[in-house]
């Protein structure tokens, strides 16, 4: 099981949100391609890029800095933010990213995630963030009708890379993870699981690994930014038994 830093950006920082609101913001580095470097050297096997900014505008906006870390690391990174059209997916995975995350698009245009699925097989995430046992989309601004396990069952057949959970209520809280919404998508899932939101101890390292090996990895931020969890720590934690 991976610990996957994540590099959030808004207006070209590092930033982390509460709750994905996007008034509540801590600035945490002016240098996200720093920042990028700096978690490649204490040990990041791959970094989670989120582009806010574009999450929210349903458009690429901070593509430059996002390009800067591309080259900047040799590690895996994962792309995720507005990327709702397949020319946006083509440029990220043309120009490095190891994978690109699709939220809003999933829900709402299902041929786009099958034309890039059968362009760049098992490269493709989908983010199934939820909020109250609903799926959240648009920047996390908006509540589908859509639940969970029936977003699972409509991706069944697509060769995805695999999905990331995120409890929308529990993102930036430091609280622990809601592991029984977590445990439910695991066992709906077909694919791999990369469980987000709430991290911020050993303990929920453990508590998640032991949901089985379907879980890849773990997105951890806030946590890590504030150092209430060392990435040494962490992926000791996710790596034992």
């Amino acid at each position: 099981m991976l610990v996957i830093p994540a590099i959030d950006l808004k207006d070209g920082r590092c930033v982390r949100l509460r709750q994905g609101d996007m008034r509540a913001e801590t600035v945490y580095s002016d240098d996200p391609v720093g920042m990028a470097r700096h978690w490649q050297q204490a040990g990041a096997q791959r970094l989670h890029v989120v582009d806010l900014d574009g999450a929210l505008e349903g458009q690429p906006k901070n593509t430059s800095w996002i390009e800067a870390i591309l080259e900047a690391v040799s590690v895996p990174v994962q792309v995720g933010g507005g990327i709702r059209t397949l020319d946006a997916i083509r440029m990220y995975l043309e120009r490095g990213a190891s994978r690109v995350v699709v939220g809003t698009a999933a829900l709402e245009d299902l041929s786009l995630l099958e034309q890039a699925c059968a362009e760049f097989p098992q490269r493709i995430l989908v983010g199934v963030d939820v909020r109250d046992g609903k799926i959240a989309i648009r920047g996390w601004a908006t509540l589908s009708d859509r639940s969970p396990r029936d977003l699972l069952r409509t991706l069944s057949h697509y060769p995805l890379a695999g999905i990331i959970h995120t409890d929308v209520a529990k993102d930036g809280m430091l609280e622990g993870p809601n592991l029984s919404s977590l445990r439910e998508v695991v066992e709906w899932s077909p694919f791999p699981v990369i469980a987000s939101g709430g991290i911020s101890r050993v303990a929920d390292l453990h508590a998640i690994k032991a949901l089985g090996p379907r879980v890849e990895g773990v997105i951890v931020g806030k946590a890590l930014y504030d150092g209430k969890l060392s990435l040494a720590a962490a992926s000791a934690a996710a790596s034992a038994g």
